[in-house]
C-alpha cells in the first residue's frame, strides 16, 4: 500500500481514540509569486483529547521542522505521509512546523501564474484528502473540529476562507489574515484562495439573516464575469433551500469563487465554494451551459447542508451528500430558477452517466465498501452521483414531498455538525413517512446493475418485462397526433412493477413510451411499432422531457448492440438540427460522433466520418443566426474535422476572414481553437499558423489550447515527443497535461499512436507509484491504448494482479468500453 494511502479501519481505530477540539492553521505564502519557491511555511496547532498514548498526524510536503508535543519539542519521526506523536495525555496539544509543496496538479494548494498580467493565483482543493498537503492534521471527515486559519501573504491579495475575516494588518509590503473560527467542519472543506482575484459583492436576506454574497475570478477574466446572473442563481436556491430545509444558512457568508486549472466542476467549501473557471465563459454560450452552471451552483448550495452540516462518517456514505445534492441541484433547478426543464437535461444526460457506469464490471452499490482513500478517489462516479440521485427522485415519489422534506429536516436538526451512515438517514424518512424502508433501501442502495423495461405484445394483451427484477413505480404514456400532427401524450398509465413479467392494460397508440416523466432508474426499449414512429416523427414529439427520454432509449440500445449504430446516426441526421432544446441537442451530437468512432466496422467508419462532417457543416449553415443551436453546430464541426479533412480548405478560410461565414457565427476564442486543432490534427495548419492564432489569444486558455493543436499535429516525431510530455514531465500542471493527451489522441490515428501500446503497459505501475491518484488518473485513462484486440489489457491484468486496486479497476473499467467497442462493432452495419 503507498504511504499516502489510508485504511478505513485504521481511521476508524484513530477517530475512536482521539476527539479534536480545535485547530489553528497558520500559513505563509508571501513568496508564492516567485516561482522558484517550491514550498511555503505552515505550522498547525491542534488541541484534542486522547485515550489512547500514540497516534499520528497526516501530512504531504517538503519537511517537517519541528513538532511540539504538550509544550516539549520532540524528534521529528515523518516517512513522507505520516508524523507520528508519543506519550499522549488525556488532553494534549501539538504543533507542527512544516514547508508544505505548491501543487501543479489541483491538489492541495494549487499556485497559478496568468501569462496575461503575470499575477499569480492560488486556492485549496481538498476532496478527499488532500488538505494534509497543506497543512498536519487528522485527515478523515468524521474528525471534525472548528479551525482558525491565519494567511501572510503579498499586499493588495484577495485572501478568502471559509468564515469572514476578523483580524487585518498590513504593513505595505505583506498581509497578515487570520479568519473568525468556523463552527465544526471536516478537514476536507477547508479552503484557501489568495492572490489579485477581482472581486463583486452583494447580500442575501431572510428575516433575520443577512448573509454577504462575494464572487471572484482573475483579474484577466472579470470582463467575462456575469456576477449579476451568478447572484441571481444563488438567492434563487439560496430561498429554495431555505424554505424547504427549514434550518438557517449556517455559514455566515457565500463566497464563490471561479479558479484556474480546478480539477472538479466545483466544491462545496462552506462559504468559500470553488467552482472552475470553465464557468466563466469568455464567448458566447449556450442555453445548456447556462443551465448546467445553475445546476451546479445549486448542486454545491445544497452541500451546505447535506455533507457541510452533516457529513458521512466515512467514504462508503459519500452518497449522503453527492447523491442528495446531484437530486437537489435539478430539483432546485426545475422549481426556482429560469431552468425549469432541469429534469431534461437530468434523464439525458446525468442518468446516460449513471448506466453507463453502472454496466462496467466495477460497478458497486449506491452504499459502497471503500477500504482505503485510493477506492474513495474512483468512487466520485456516476453511480454515487447519478444513479444515487435518480434513486432519490424515485424514494420521493415513494414516500412523499412533503415526508420526504420532513425527514431532510428531523436529519439536520438530529445530526448538525456531525457525522451519519445510511442508518440515520432512513430511521429519520421512516420517521417522517411511516414508511419501513429497509426493503426499499437494500433493493435500491446495496445492490449493483439495473432492470431493463421492454414492452411485449401478447395473446392476452401487453406485458412490461424487466430483467433484474427491482420495484419500480413507472408510468407508461401513449401519444399521438393531434389535429397539426404533433405528437402528444393522450393518456398515461402508472402502475407498480416488482416482477419479471407485469400485464398492463394499454389501449393502442403510435408511440408507447415506458418510465414516461422519467420516475424509475432503468433502461427502457421502445417496441418495434413505437421506434417507426419515432424513426419517422420524433420531431414532433412536444414534450422535451419525453424527446430526452426517447433519445436516452435510442442510444442505450446503440450501446447494447440492439440498435444499428447507423441508424441512430440517421435519425441523428434527420432531427438533431430540429431540436431546440440545448442540452438534449449537445448529448445526441456527442453521441453521434461517439457512435462513429467507437461503433462502425473500418470500412463504415470511414464513410461515415465523411457523411457525418457534412450533415454537422449542412445544419451549422441552416442554423437559426446567432444562437444556441449554431453554437453547438459549429463545435460538433470542429470536432468532425479532426478526423475529415475534406472541409480543411473552408475552415481556414472562415478562420483568417477570406472565405463566407455563417451569419451571427461568434468566432470566440475557444471555437476557434476547436478550428485549428482539427486543421493541425488533419496535416492542415503548422507551428507557425498556431504560434500566429496564440499571437490572437496569449491567455491561460489560449496556451492550452496552442499545446494540445501543436500535439495534435500528425507528426511521428510530434506524437513521440507528446508520449514522452505525458509521462516524463512533472512540470506539466493538470490542464497541460490533458492538452498533452488529447492532443497525441486528435485525430484518432491508429497509424501513428499504436506503437505505444506495449510502452503504455510497461508504464503504468510506476506511473501510479510516482505520481499523484489525479495525474497518474488521467494519463491512465487518456492513453489507454484503442486497440483491436482485448489481447494486451488481458495480459496485464493477468500478470498484474498484484497491482492496487484502484488502478486495477480503472484498466477494468477501459477494457470494458474497448470490450463493447468491440462487440458492436462486430456486428456490423446491418440494422438491429
Amino acid at each position: 500500500m503507498s504511504i499516502a494511502n489510508l485504511t478505513r479501519s485504521e481511521t476508524a481505530a484513530r477517530s475512536a481514540a482521539v476527539t479534536v477540539r480545535a485547530y489553528r492553521v497558520e500559513l505563509d505564502v508571501t513568496d508564492a509569486p516567485d516561482e522558484t519557491e517550491a514550498g511555503f511555511l505552515t505550522t498547525t496547532t491542534v488541541e484534542f483529547d486522547a485515550t489512547a498514548t500514540e497516534t499520528w498526524l497526516d501530512f504531504l510536503g517538503l519537511e517537517v521542522r519541528s513538532v511540539i508535543v504538550n509544550g516539549q519539542f520532540v524528534d521529528v519521526e515523518y516517512d513522507g505521509a505520516r508524523i507520528p506523536l508519543h506519550g499522549l495525555r488525556r488532553s494534549n496539544t501539538v504543533v507542527v512546523s512544516a514547508v508544505g509543496r505548491y501543487s501543479r496538479s489541483g491538489e492541495g494548494l494549487h499556485r497559478f501564474r496568468d501569462p496575461v498580467d503575470g499575477a499569480t493565483y492560488l486556492y485549496t482543493q481538498y476532496e478527499p484528502s488532500d488538505a494534509r498537503r497543506v497543512f498536519a492534521c487528522f485527515e478523515q471527515p468524521d474528525m471534525k473540529a472548528p479551525f482558525t486559519f491565519s494567511v501572510t501573504a503579498p499586499s493588495g491579495w484577495e485572501v478568502a476562507s471559509n468564515r469572514p475575516a476578523a483580524i487585518v494588518e498590513d504593513d505595505g509590503d505583506r498581509q497578515s489574515v487570520e479568519f473568525s473560527p468556523t463552527l465544526p467542519i471536516s478537514t476536507y472543506i477547508t479552503a484557501i484562495v489568495a492572490g489579485p482575484y477581482h472581486r463583486v459583492e452583494s447580500e442575501w436576506r431572510r428575516g433575520d439573516l443577512d448573509v454577504p454574497l462575494g464572487v471572484l475570478c482573475r483579474a484577466s477574466l472579470a470582463r467575462y464575469l456575469d456576477a449579476d446572473t451568478i447572484f441571481e442563481v444563488t438567492r434563487q436556491g439560496l430561498d429554495f433551500f431555505a424554505e424547504n430545509f427549514d434550518y438557517p444558512y449556517p455559514w455566515g457568508k457565500y463566497d464563490q469563487v471561479f479558479v484556474p486549472e480546478y480539477n472538479l466542476g466545483a466544491m462545496e467549501n462552506p462559504g468559500c465554494v470553488t467552482f472552475t473557471e470553465a464557468y466563466v465563459f469568455r464567448g458566447a454560450a449556450t442555453a445548456a451551459q447556462y443551465e448546467g452552471r445553475a445546476n451546479t451552483i445549486l448542486h454545491e448550495m445544497a452541500h451546505m447542508w447535506f455533507g457541510d452540516l452533516v457529513t458521512m462518517v466515512w467514504w462508503d456514505d459519500l452518497w449522503l451528500k453527492e447523491s442528495f445534492a446531484d437530486y437537489m441541484g435539478a430539483l432546485a433547478s426545475a422549481e426556482a430558477t429560469e431552468w425549469t426543464d432541469a429534469w431534461v437535461a437530468f434523464a439525458n444526460r446525468r442518468k446516460a452517466w449513471a448506466y453507463s457506469q453502472d454496466q462496467l464490471p466495477t460497478t458497486h452499490p449506491i452504499v459502497a465498501d471503500i477500504v482505503d482513500l485510493e477506492a474513495a478517489k474512483l468512487n466520485f462516479d456516476g453511480i454515487t452521483y447519478a444513479k444515487g440521485a435518480s434513486v432519490l427522485k424515485q424514494l420521493v415519489a415513494y414516500v412523499g414531498r412533503d415526508a420526504f422534506f420532513e425527514g431532510s429536516r428531523r436529519y439536520f436538526r438530529a445530526h448538525a455538525f456531525g457525522n451519519t451512515t445510511l442508518g440515520d438517514l432512513l430511521s429519520e424518512l421512516s420517521e417522517a413517512s411511516g414508511r419501513d424502508l429497509a426493503t426499499w433501501a437494500h433493493a435500491w442502495l446495496r445492490t449493483t446493475g439495473m432492470s431493463t423495461l421492454t414492452l411485449e405484445r401478447g395473446a392476452g394483451g401487453y406485458e412490461i418485462v424487466q430483467t433484474d427484477p427491482r420495484p419500480h413505480r413507472i408510468a407508461v404514456g401513449l401519444y399521438d397526433f393531434d389535429d397539426s400532427g404533433a405528437l402528444v401524450r393522450r393518456d398515461r398509465v402508472e402502475l407498480d412493477l416488482g416482477n419479471e413479467r407485469t400485464p398492463v392494460d394499454l389501449p393502442e397508440a403510435p408511440l408507447r413510451l415506458l418510465n414516461d416523466g422519467d420516475l424509475t432508474y432503468a433502461k427502457v426499449r421502445l417496441d418495434a411499432g413505437s421506434l417507426d414512429t419515432v424513426e419517422r416523427s420524433l420531431d414532433r414529439v412536444v414534450d422535451p422531457l419525453a424527446r430526452g427520454l426517447i433519445w436516452s432509449a435510442l442510444w442505450n440500445a446503440t450501446r447494447d448492440g440492439e440498435l444499428s449504430p447507423e441508424r441512430y446516426l440517421a435519425m441523428a441526421q434527420v432531427f438533431a438540427p430540429s431540436e431546440t432544446n440545448t442540452a438534449l441537442m449537445a448529448a445526441v451530437l456527442a453521441n453521434a460522433g461517439y457512435a462513429v468512432a467507437h461503433y462502425l466496422p473500418d470500412a463504415a467508419r470511414d464513410e461515415w466520418r465523411g457523411r457525418w462532417l457534412e450533415s454537422c457543416r449542412a445544419a451549422l449553415w441552416d442554423a437559426q443566426p446567432g444562437s444556441g443551436g449554431q453554437l453547438a453546430w459549429a463545435r460538433a464541426v470542429a470536432s468532425a474535422a479532426a478526423v475529415d479533412g475534406r472541409f480543411a480548405p473552408q475552415i481556414r478560410a472562415l478562420l483568417d476572414g477570406t472565405g463566407p461565414a455563417p451569419d451571427g457565427l461568434p468566432l470566440d476564442p475557444d471555437l476557434r481553437w476547436a478550428l485549428w486543432t482539427a486543421l493541425a490534427a488533419t496535416g492542415h495548419a503548422d507551428a507557425p499558423d498556431l504560434a500566429a492564432e496564440l499571437g490572437r489569444d496569449d491567455t491561460a486558455s489560449g496556451r492550452t489550447a496552442h499545446l494540445r493543436a501543436l500535439t495534435a499535429r500528425p507528426l511521428p516525431e510530434v506524437k513521440g515527443e507528446a508520449w514522452r510530455a505525458a509521462l516524463e514531465d512533472p512540470g506539466l500542471s493538470n490542464d497541460q497535461l490533458d492538452a498533452v493527451i488529447g492532443g497525441f489522441r486528435a485525430g484518432e490515428r491508429r497509424d501513428l499512436i499504436a506503437p505505444y501500446d506495449d510502452a503504455y503497459f510497461a508504464a503504468i505501475r510506476d506511473v501510479w507509484a510516482t505520481r499523484s491518484i489525479e495525474i497518474a488518473r488521467r494519463i491512465v485513462l487518456g492513453l489507454f491504448p484503442a486497440a483491436d484486440s482485448l489481447d494486451a489489457v488481458d495480459a496485464w491484468l493477468t500478470s498484474n494482479a498484484d497491482a492496487p486496486g484502484a488502478l486495477r479497476r480503472l484498466v477494468i473499467e477501459q477494457r470494458d468500453h474497448l470490450a463493447r467497442d468491440l462487440r458492436v462493432r462486430a456486428l456490423g452495419v446491418n440494422d438491429v
